[in-house]
C-alpha cells in the first residue's frame, strides 16, 4: 500500500530531529514508500463552489527527509494541494496552543471524512483537549479543580492543605506550570497573570511529591500500550517535561498504570485517536491525555529497541484500508 501523506506541522526548519516524534513518523512513512508533503495549517482554504462537501486545499510541497542534522530535509516546489483528492492521509501534528485557530482547523479537516483519513481524528481532537478529556477518568486523577476566582482556589486549598500546582487549561510542554507554596504567598499574583494571559479557567491540583521520581509518558497506539518512559525533573526544577530540561529513563508499567491503559484504550480507539500519550505521576495519578501532537516515541524506542512509528503506521494503514 502506497499512500500520499500530507503532514500539517510547524516549519521543518525549526524541529530538533534527535527527539521529534513528527519527524520519526515522516521517516517511517517514507521507508514504507509513502509520498510525503508538508504544509502550514495557516494555508488551509475551504471553497464551497466544488459540489457537495466543498473543497479543502492547502499550499504545500513534497518533501524528502533524512536523519542528518542540519540537512534533514529537501523540499520540492510549492503548489495548491486538494486534501480531499490528492492526499490519502493527513497527519495533524502542529504544536498547540489549543486555541480558536487550532479548533477551526479541526472543523475544516473534519470535512474530509469519507475521502481522506485524518490522524488523529479532528472531531475527537477538538472534543478531547488534554486537561478536559482526562476529567472523564477522575477516578485515576489526583484531586483536581478548574476555576478562575481566587476565593474558589483558596477554598480548594483549605480542603487540600499544602503546596498547589496551577497550570493553564490548554497549555503544553510544561509551559506556565507554577508551584504555589502552602502559605499561598504567590497565589494572587499568579491568578492575576492567568486572568490577563488566558480567557479560559485554569487547573489546580495538590503538588504531588512523587513528581521528584518522575512523570511517566505512556504511549498508546489505537488504544493499545506501545511503550513508556519516565521523565525526571532537571536540577532545581519540578517540571519533568523534556521540553523544559527533564531527562528520560526506561520504564515499565505498574499495575495501576495497566488498569489506566485498559480503561482508556477502547475509548481512544473508538474516537479515532490513533497516537496518544498519557502522563502518570507516582505510578498511579493520571494527569493528562495528550491527543493534539503527542511526543515521546523517539525516547521510548531508544530505550526499548522498539519501532513505535512503524506501529503507528500499521494502525493508520489498517484504518485507511477499512475506509
Amino acid at each position: 500500500m502506497t499512500l500520499r501523506v500530507a503532514v500539517q506541522m510547524d516549519p521543518l526548519e525549526t524541529i530538533k530531529i534527535a527527539g521529534d516524534s513528527s519527524f520519526a513518523l515522516m521517516l517511517a512513512a517514507q521507508a514504507r514508500g509513502h509520498t510525503l508533503y508538508h504544509y502550514d495549517v495557516r494555508t488551509l482554504a475551504y471553497d464551497t463552489a466544488h459540489g457537495a462537501g466543498g473543497r479543502l486545499t492547502c499550499w504545500g510541497a513534497p518533501v524528502t527527509v533524512q536523519r542528518v542534522e542540519g540537512n534533514h530535509f529537501t523540499r520540492g516546489e510549492y503548489r495548491l494541494i486538494d486534501l480531499g483528492e490528492d492526499i490519502d492521509v493527513v497527519l495533524m501534528r502542529q504544536d498547540p496552543p489549543f486555541d480558536l485557530g487550532y479548533i477551526t482547523a479541526t472543523h475544516l479537516l473534519e470535512r474530509l471524512a469519507g475521502k481522506t483519513l485524518v490522524v488523529n481524528d479532528p472531531a475527537s481532537v477538538r472534543n478531547a483537549p488534554e486537561k478536559v478529556f482526562v476529567l472523564d477518568y477522575a477516578r485515576f486523577m489526583p484531586p483536581t479543580f478548574i476555576a478562575r476566582r481566587i476565593e474558589d482556589v483558596k477554598a480548594f486549598n483549605l480542603r487540600h492543605p499544602g503546596d498547589l500546582v496551577i497550570k493553564p487549561l490548554h497549555g503544553n510542554g510544561g509551559k506556565a506550570v507554577f508551584r504555589v507554596p502552602a502559605d499561598g504567598s504567590n497565589l494572587g499574583a499568579l491568578i492575576e497573570m492567568f486572568e490577563n494571559a488566558w480567557v479560559e479557567p485554569f487547573m489546580v491540583q495538590p503538588f504531588l511529591p512523587d513528581v521528584s521520581e518522575g512523570d511517566k509518558r505512556i504511549v498508546l497506539v489505537d488504544g493499545e500500550f506501545a511503550g513508556a518512559i519516565n521523565r525526571k525533573p532537571g536540577e532545581g526544577e519540578f517540571r519533568s517535561n523534556l521540553a523544559v530540561g527533564g531527562s528520560a529513563e526506561a520504564s515499565t508499567l505498574t499495575s495501576a498504570e495497566e488498569e489506566i491503559c485498559a480503561a482508556l484504550g477502547p475509548e481512544l480507539k473508538a474516537r479515532g485517536l490513533v497516537f496518544v500519550g498519557i502522563d502518570v505521576i507516582g505510578g498511579k495519578w493520571l494527569t493528562e491525555i495528550n491527543v493534539t501532537s503527542p511526543t515521546g516515541i523517539v525516547a521510548i524506542d531508544r530505550f526499548n529497541g522498539t519501532d513505535t512509528a512503524a506501529r503507528i503506521w500499521d494502525a493508520i494503514e489498517r484504518r485507511h484500508a477499512a475506509m
